[in-house]
């Protein structure tokens, strides 16, 4: 997040050296309990993993921060995920110390949250450590008033930090309980301060020149050599990759479009990547993808499809194809529900430590793979001085694809399917799931295979079915479980793969819950900040406007975004011009950081430069879209129809028997042509008048 200290008042009362992490686990196994606390009655796979510690956690609530109140204590409020690796060790460390956890009792009220039940929670305390820090991780814990406003905030800690930070507040609010709730409310004031939006530019400035200066700022954080941003350890950002990947086609900019390849290749070929049973890992622990943190989330490998299918598109480079069915193939075979819908994440950990599944001794590979193994070490550099930890190998290659590669692969899995597996986080996730729709359409639009679009579709039915009540929806399914109300992040999200699902099948069905999730999002807009907040309505100690992205992009960047196509596809000029209302607001953080804000860059591009709607209408629609969608057009609303249709673009075009194709700018629309080739030709040659 890109926190602007705005309160130079805050100060940190316990000076703690801290680790930050995020990985996983969960599995222990216990027939007998000594303790029990009331996350037993959630559902949960992180709070059920917390239900025996002898802490007495509650559940995030108002029961909670009641009793806090009744009784004078401050809250502790403790943030994690189930596949998170440093969560688990201080589970360990901690919460499961019997002198620890009755400290805690004794002196706290303690609730345990899931960040990925309770992103807005999550969202809040984090803003709040980052202040304080600069810095975030998980798990996050927090020490709080009883009213929420946070006294203090860390991540992990050892016990020996832990006990002292509670001991030393514990002792400053019983002296001096003015002074930390002073202290609660400046940092309160600091989080609601991060979530005002800045004054908009001048729209008529976020032209063509602006974009490439952004982008030229941009690069001075590029590793040319391993791609990705430089640093000590490495994410997958896909939003940027898609950003620059259009950027270079409307400028021809060979540079950003040598970045993009430069780091597609390296997290394909690096230990980032599960060479043997596809999907990609959370993050790499070094700058060269080298060793990666093991937890597997949807979110990331559902944009990774995306991003990799329209990189082949770009590119025409196979192995991009490979990892898209790759990982398609794992989300199938490991994430997929009865209800087709895609769990959330899968663990780091098993009891055989991080990453124990999916690592290798040499003596196992040479075992597995007999006569082949020095081939094998060849295409993966299995020498000495690659080793991981305790002699394992995280297979990375180094060699282009050998012969024997799909054999070797599917050896190594079976005997891999023989080990302890990690443990799922079985919340199906719909904001996750409509980016894994999105990730399917652009699979289907790049290899034309209709496995893509069955997938999509399965997911659509799965989010009418158990992903919405009383016709909202619900942010996360579990049966039986608790539903939250459904987040701005949701409607964006979902919208936006139904607006892309819409425009590969011209199922109609999918733009009228497109159009109707929009306009139920409008119960999120806020007017003062010309945005829409991230929960409808808030109990928390502020309002959420989130317009940074993190691995997953803003919700407010993509509702923009998503304004701006139905603008375009309705010939409605109000929504488009809320789209470049929202995007001045964002002018001045995009010249200095597009890298956190590449959504927004997305909307920039289809403001600054040409955007054209094409209309393909006729009983052949389907063949020719899909003949476009396989192209690399950015900015281009590619929609049809086979039939007669009251759609703007498509009143009075339908003619039986034949098949237009409509190129329009800004309701301007070129004569009709009947093939590609020729509608190609009048987007390049559109302001020429031919």
């Amino acid at each position: 997040m890109d926190i602007r200290m705005k309160n130079k008042g805050l100060t940190l009362l316990v000076a703690v050296s801290l680790m930050i992490g995020c990985g996983g686990n969960s599995q222990k196994k216990e027939e007998k309990h000594a303790f029990t606390n009331a996350l037993v009655s959630e559902t949960s796979p992180y709070l059920l993993q917390h239900a025996h510690n002898p802490v007495d956690w509650q559940p995030w609530g108002d029961k909670a921060m009641d009793q806090a109140k009744k009784e004078g204590k401050l809250l502790i409020i403790s943030i994690g995920y189930a596949s998170c690796h440093w969560c688990h060790v201080m589970e360990e460390e901690t919460f499961e110390d019997v002198a620890a956890a009755e400290f805690m009792n004794t002196n706290f009220v303690n609730i345990k949250v899931d960040r990925e039940e309770r992103p807005d929670v999550d969202q809040v305390y984090m803003t709040a450590l980052q202040l304080i820090s600069g810095s975030g991780g998980w798990p996050l814990n927090v020490v709080a008033l009883p009213d929420g406003r946070p006294v203090y905030a860390g991540t992990y800690h050892t016990k020996e930090q832990w006990m002292s930070v509670l001991g030393k507040i514990q002792e400053l609010y019983q002296k001096d309980p003015e002074k930390v709730t002073t202290s609660a409310e400046a940092l309160a004031q600091g989080v609601r301060d991060v979530n005002v939006v800045e004054p908009p530019m001048d729209e008529n400035l976020l032209d063509e020149k602006f974009v490439t200066n952004s982008v030229m700022a941009w690069q001075e954080q590029w590793d040319q050599a391993y791609g990705g941003r430089k640093g000590s350890q490495k994410f997958m950002m896909p939003a940027t990759l898609d950003f620059l990947m259009d950027y270079a086609e409307l400028t021809q900019d060979n540079l950003a479009k040598s970045f993009v390849k430069t780091t597609l290749d390296q997290m394909a070929k690096g230990g980032i990547y599960d060479h043997i049973g596809g999907g990609f890992y959370r993050y790499s622990t070094d700058p060269e993808w080298k060793i990666p943190h093991f937890e597997k989330m949807l979110y990331d490998n559902a944009q990774l499809i995306g991003l990799y299918s329209k990189a082949y598109k770009v590119f025409g480079d196979d192995n991009y194809k490979n990892i898209a069915y790759g990982t398609l193939d794992f989300l199938k075979r490991e994430m997929k529900t009865p209800e087709k819908g895609f769990m959330a994440a899968m663990d780091a950990d098993t009891d055989g430590g991080e990453g124990a599944f999916y690592i290798w001794k040499p003596e196992e590979l040479k075992t597995v793979l007999g006569a082949d193994y020095e081939a094998f070490a060849k295409v993966y550099n299995l020498n000495e001085d690659q080793a991981w930890e305790h002699g394992s190998f995280v297979l990375r290659k180094t060699q282009d694809a050998h012969e024997k590669e799909a054999e070797w692969h599917q050896k190594l899995l079976e005997v891999r399917n023989q080990r302890l597996r990690p443990a799922l986080d079985d919340k199906i996730i719909v904001s996750w799931n409509a980016l894994l729709i999105d990730g399917l359409v652009e699979g289907y639009k790049s290899f034309g295979d209709a496995t893509f679009l069955k997938e999509a579709n399965d997911i659509v039915a799965f989010v009418k079915a158990l992903g919405m009540e009383n016709g909202k929806l619900i942010h996360s399914y579990k049966k039986g479980g608790k539903h939250v109300a459904g987040f701005s992040e949701d409607y964006a999200l979902l919208a936006e793969a139904l607006l892309n699902l819409y425009s590969v099948t011209t199922d109609e069905s999918h733009l009228e819950l497109a159009q109707d999730l929009m306009a139920k999002a409008e119960t999120f807009w806020e007017e003062n900040e010309g945005m829409y907040r991230y929960k409808e309505a808030s109990e928390l100690i502020s309002k959420i406007i989130r317009t940074d992205d993190g691995v997953i992009a803003s919700p407010n960047a993509v509702l923009a975004n998503n304004l701006l196509q139905l603008g375009h596809l309705e010939y409605d000029m109000d929504k488009i011009g809320r789209a470049k209302a929202m995007l001045a607001k964002m002018g001045s953080t995009l010249s200095a950081n597009l890298y956190n804000h590449a959504k927004w860059g997305q909307l920039l591009l289809g403001t600054a430069y040409p955007y054209y709607e094409i209309a393909v209408v006729g009983d052949d629609a389907k063949s020719r879209m899909n003949e476009m969608h396989a192209m690399h057009l950015p900015n281009a609303l590619i929609i049809g129809s086979e039939s007669d249709s009251k759609q703007p673009l498509f009143d009075q075009r339908y003619v039986v028997g034949e098949t237009f194709i409509y190129v329009c700018q800004e309701s301007t629309c070129k004569l009709p042509v009947k093939t590609t080739k020729e509608a190609i030709a009048q987007m390049r040659n559109f302001s020429l008048g031919f």
